[in-house]
C-alpha cells in the first residue's frame, strides 16, 4: 500500500478511525475526514505518532453540506495528483426528523447523498488513479429499507431506524448503479456490511454491545488492499466474503430511479 492514496470518510471516530489506522499502518498516504478541526488534527497526530507514517493529511467537511462537499472535492482535486482508494464510511443516526442547510432529511443526506455527490466529484481523479476503489459502508439495515417516494425523507412520517434502513439501502442502489456505469474504467465498485460494531451509532440507535472496532474495520481493510478483489466490481461483502443483498438493491429500474433522484437532490446536471 505504499504508494496508494486513500480517502477514508468518517475517519476522526469509529470504524473509520480504525480502517485508517491499519492502512496508515501498511504506509498508505491517508486522507483523513471529519468536521471537527480540532477532532481531526488530534486523530491525525495520534495516527502519525502509533503508524510513524507522516502521509496523515486532514479534509474537513459536514457532509450535512452540499457547499462543503463541494468545496472539500475541490481541494482533493486540486491537491493530489490520485486518489486509489474512496472509502464512503461517515454516517448519521438522527432520532428526530431534522433539515439540512439544503432542506434535505439529515440521515438521506448525510449517508446516501453525501457520498453520491462526494464520489461524483472525485470519479475523474479516480478513473485517472485507476486501477482503483470505491467501497461504500452500507450495513445489513438495509434488509429493512422500503421505499415509499412519497414518504422517502419522512415528510409523512418519521422514524430514526427507518430512515437509517432507507439510507443504507440508497448506498447499495447507488453501488450496483455505479458499478454499471464504471464498467470498463479500471475502477471498481463494492459495498459491505461491517457487522454488529460498538459504535456510536450502535449504542444510540439501539443501545447494543457490538463487536470491536478491529472487527469493523477488517472487511473495509480487506476491500481496500487484497489483491483478491483487483477485478471485483457490483458485489456486496460481509465478514470479507460475497454476500446476498436484499431483493429491492437488485432491482435494476429502482437503481435508475433512485440516480436520478440522487441527481436531482444534489443539483448535478
Amino acid at each position: 500500500m505504499l504508494n496508494k492514496t486513500i480517502l477514508i470518510s468518517g475517519s476522526t471516530d469509529g470504524i473509520g478511525k480504525q480502517t485508517a489506522f491499519e492502512l496508515a499502518d501498511m504506509g498508505a498516504t491517508i486522507l483523513v475526514h471529519g468536521r471537527d478541526l480540532t477532532k481531526g488534527r488530534n486523530t491525525v497526530k495520534e495516527l502519525t505518532e502509533k503508524t510513524g507514517n507522516k502521509k496523515i493529511f486532514l479534509h474537513i467537511a459536514d457532509f450535512s453540506s452540499q457547499h462543503q462537499i463541494r468545496r472539500m472535492a475541490r481541494e482533493i482535486n486540486d491537491k493530489y495528483e490520485r486518489l486509489d482508494v474512496l472509502i464512503n464510511n461517515a454516517a448519521v443516526f438522527m432520532k428526530s426528523r431534522e433539515l439540512t442547510e439544503d432542506n434535505i432529511e439529515m440521515t438521506f443526506a448525510v449517508n446516501h447523498l453525501a457520498p453520491f455527490l462526494l464520489t461524483f466529484l472525485l470519479v475523474e481523479l479516480l478513473k485517472k488513479s485507476a486501477p482503483s476503489r470505491i467501497i461504500n459502508i452500507s450495513s445489513a439495515s438495509h434488509l429493512r429499507g422500503k421505499l415509499d417516494f412519497g414518504n422517502l425523507q419522512g415528510e409523512k412520517k418519521y422514524d430514526g431506524y427507518d430512515s437509517y434502513s432507507i439510507s443504507k439501502l440508497g448506498n447499495l442502489l447507488f453501488t450496483y448503479e455505479l458499478a454499471e456505469r464504471l464498467k470498463d474504467t479500471g475502477v471498481t465498485v463494492n459495498a459491505l456490511h461491517p457487522g454488529v460494531i460498538a459504535t456510536k451509532i450502535l449504542s444510540t440507535a439501539f443501545n447494543l454491545n457490538g463487536d470491536n472496532l478491529i472487527e469493523g474495520a477488517s472487511t473495509p481493510v480487506y476491500m481496500a488492499s487484497s489483491d483478491d478483489l483487483n477485478n471485483v466490481t457490483g458485489k456486496y461483502f460481509v465478514k470479507k466474503e460475497e454476500a446476498a443483498s436484499s431483493g429491492l438493491s437488485n432491482d435494476k429500474e429502482l437503481q435508475k430511479k433512485f440516480w436520478e433522484l440522487s441527481e436531482k437532490l444534489c443539483s448535478i446536471d
